[in-house]
């Protein structure tokens, strides 16, 4: 039985017209200039909509070699829905306009036979855009080619829950088959967000928040889930992706592979210089497997 998740945020967060998408994808992907790399086996990349943080994305996406890899594990956080787990789709495929792709069923039982996932109900799953907006990229990037996609929503863990997720499907990072695709927006900056963190030594309040979202990535980029964990601790950066980004540096450790993860775009809604002003920054990283 087929069950379809829509493409419910096309047409808001994102054009549903398919050519006007394909055009702007190709846009974007295009003035990155980045070379493919069949040893990129993940990217984290933003979720807002594209009008904000399409550009930034095509430099996590660009970086994709569709060649060998048959599977995509795609892990967002959710925004609407509370859990203290890790919840998978029910849905068998999810459509977007330019493209539909299969769920991997297989894998989906495989996980749920742990017994540590829950199911998500459709409507939790069409709410939900932190994977949705990764998807056009995906079927962009892979058209042509069989993949297949394991959506998983991570929610609210604990530290004990990132590190066990992160065990959990660490296995999967050493099949060069698969690929993971990490939904996260960086800081959330200004009231409205409840968040006015404000370092004056950096100058203009914009360039104090690239401070502190650069020292987010330099954490990241040393792969250690600890001192990422501390990091938000210490500063507490609305960084709407911690968990998902938490989980994928535990399967780093976890896996005999080697995983570098480094940064390679970082942009801002807006240059927030009052305290009235907000913004939200977006990175675009690409985790590679280095010998050694």
């Amino acid at each position: 039985m087929e069950k379809i998740r829509r493409a419910s945020h096309a047409g808001s967060w994102y054009t549903d017209n398919p050519q006007k998408l394909e055009e702007e994808l190709d846009g974007w992907l295009r003035a990155c200039g980045l070379a493919k790399s069949s040893d990129v086996r993940g990217v984290i990349a933003p979720h807002a909509g594209y009008s904000y943080s399409g550009r930034a994305a095509a430099f996590a996406f660009g970086n994709i070699d569709p060649a060998n890899i048959s599977r995509v594990f795609l892990l967002g956080p959710s925004h609407h829905y509370y859990t203290p787990k890790c919840a998978l789709s029910r849905a068998t495929v999810y459509k977007t306009p330019i493209g539909d792709l299969p769920i991997d069923m297989e894998v989906i039982e495989e996980l749920k036979a742990t017994g540590k996932f829950e199911s998500m109900d459709l409507h939790v799953d069409e709410a939900e855009h932190s994977m949705e907006m990764h998807l056009p990229y995906l079927a962009k990037v892979f058209r042509g080619y069989e993949v297949k996609v394991v959506p998983i929503l991570v929610g609210a863990l604990s530290a004990e829950n990132e590190a066990m997720y992160g065990q959990l499907l660490a296995k999967y990072v050493d099949d060069p088959k698969n690929f993971f695709s990490v939904s996260s927006d960086f800081c959330h900056w200004g009231s409205r967000f409840r968040y006015t963190y404000y370092d004056k030594t950096h100058g203009e309040i914009y360039k104090s928040i690239e401070a502190l979202d650069k020292m987010g990535m330099d954490i990241i980029e040393t792969g250690d889930p600890d001192a990422f964990k501390q990091y938000l601790l210490e500063t507490d950066n609305t960084i709407c992706g911690r968990h998902p980004i938490s989980v994928f540096l535990h399967m780093s450790k976890n896996c005999s592979t080697k995983i570098k993860i480094k940064f390679v775009r970082y942009e801002q809604s807006s240059q927030c210089k009052n305290m009235r002003d907000s913004s939200v920054s977006y990175a675009s990283a690409a985790a590679t497997k280095v010998d050694g």
